[in-house]
């Protein structure tokens, strides 16, 4: 099951304000070279590159799917590549900026992955980072809870993506570490208003989902999808419901020193 920009950006509005929050961290001041990991369809690089006029773009993104969405936005400063994080972070080179919304979630081994990446910035280069906090969001929950149990647990053959997500503290080491001053982390809640259980099964299926779904066919996808929305029905009690989903935004700079 290949990611879809389609459904993706049915939520468009709720995954561009971190975006937008975390864009706002970013100072313009002597960036040159920037990229942004995990473009998608490429359309909040254009806006990230409209913002720091002085500075070129690339985007890369691992989804051929996404990035076909890109080709309209292309032009003297902005390009797009297909590339996974893992190869960005095992090339040789220097940037500017490393940007990423909601990207690196993906990516496993996060005490390996941040280090390299910070290791990539010019002296003075910023980093800037925001991804869901998958630990602590109830849909979240509720899958982990459910690909463990029969029969999904079997359907799965045992198939379970854990997040790789950190603690708070971990990630302000690793950028202490790496050299980073001016550091700013911060957990935001962005809230859903829900209408339906549909509504919060349509939200995860973009995205968490993906791994799972891929593994089922047709038939075992649409029990998975039943049982979901009941766990759903009964997290939640009534709807119109609010959904906490919290977001970690990362920020820092490299020390000229």
């Amino acid at each position: 099951m290949p990611w879809d920009p389609e459904v993706y950006n049915q939520f468009k509005e709720i995954r561009y304000q971190p975006f937008f929050d975390l864009m706002n961290l970013i100072s313009e001041k002597g960036l040159r070279n920037c990229i942004d990991i995990g473009c998608g369809t490429g359309e909040q690089t254009k806006i990230l590159s409209e913002k720091i006029k002085a500075a070129s773009f690339l985007g890369i993104d691992s989804s051929e799917e996404m990035l076909s969405q890109s080709t309209k936005y292309k032009n003297d400063r902005l390009q797009f590549k297909l590339s996974t994080i893992e190869e960005f972070a095992a090339s040789e080179s220097k940037w500017d900026l490393i940007f990423s919304n909601a990207a690196l979630q993906w990516s496993e081994d996060h005490k390996e992955l941040f280090p390299k990446l910070i290791s990539k910035l010019n002296q003075g280069g910023q980093f800037a980072v925001q991804m869901p906090f998958q630990k602590e969001n109830v849909l979240n929950k509720i899958l982990l809870e459910m690909v463990q149990e029969d029969p999904f647990v079997n359907f799965l053959e045992g198939f379970i993506r854990r997040s790789p997500l950190l603690e708070i503290d971990d990630y302000a080491k690793i950028m202490f570490d790496g050299g980073l001053s001016g550091i700013t982390i911060f957990l935001k809640v962005y809230p859903i208003i829900a209408e339906s259980e549909h509504s919060l099964y349509n939200f995860i299926s973009g995205s968490s989902l993906i791994p799972y779904m891929e593994r089922l066919d047709t038939e075992k996808q649409e029990l998975f999808k039943l049982e979901y929305t009941k766990r759903i029905i009964s997290q939640f009690e009534k709807f119109p419901a609010i959904y906490s989903f919290k977001r970690i935004l990362l920020y820092g700079t490299k020390n000229n020193f």
